[in-house]
């Protein structure tokens, strides 16, 4: 069996979001992070929810499905363990920490974060208009963390805000990411 983890952005994605919508279509095989500090992100609590969700599903592979904040902190749980069973790393509108409207203030412990080759197969998402992440840095993410790359036709930050729903397009972009 495969088995989901969802690594959703600072305070979780609302009942509206692709994510939560794809890990409800999913049950049992699914599971979210659940860090202790949604709204003010401790990087090492987010790693540690990581690592908590991946070993629910002890005997199966495993996809990694982060959006915003959320793929800084896939990233860095990936890099930091190394896990073997991970098939597969999907990275939606990943946030540019350097860039003007990361949110530092809420999120200081993740401006340390450095993009480093993946240890798994893994795609970056990105959009032309996303606020908080350029084309041109997502293509510089995908390349440091020698991941594909997609950038969409628009939607801004790819969350509920962009009106995507179950985010059709995302689905076949996961699809072919995981065989």
């Amino acid at each position: 069996m495969v088995a989901y983890v969802f690594i959703p952005g600072i305070d979780g994605s609302d009942e509206q979001h692709w994510q939560t919508l794809w890990e409800q279509e999913s049950g049992p095989a699914a599971v979210r992070i659940a860090p202790a500090s949604w709204s003010a992100p401790d990087r090492s609590d987010w790693i540690a929810a990581v690592q908590n969700a991946y070993d629910r599903f002890p005997s199966d592979e495993v996809v990694l499905v982060a959006h915003s904040l959320g793929c800084w902190a896939a990233a860095d749980w990936l890099t930091g363990t190394a896990p073997d069973r991970v098939r597969a790393a999907l990275l939606v509108a990943p946030p540019d920490p350097e860039g003007p409207a990361f949110p530092r203030e809420a999120a200081s412990t993740f401006l340390a974060s450095a993009a480093r080759p993946l240890p798994c197969p893994a795609l970056v998402v990105g959009s032309p208009d996303d606020p908080y992440c350029t084309a041109e840095m997502a293509t510089h993410f995908a390349h440091q963390w020698k991941a594909d790359l997609h950038l969409t036709d628009g939607g801004g930050h790819l969350n509920s805000a962009s009106g995507l729903g179950t985010w059709p397009e995302g689905r076949r972009l996961l699809t072919g990411l995981t065989g």
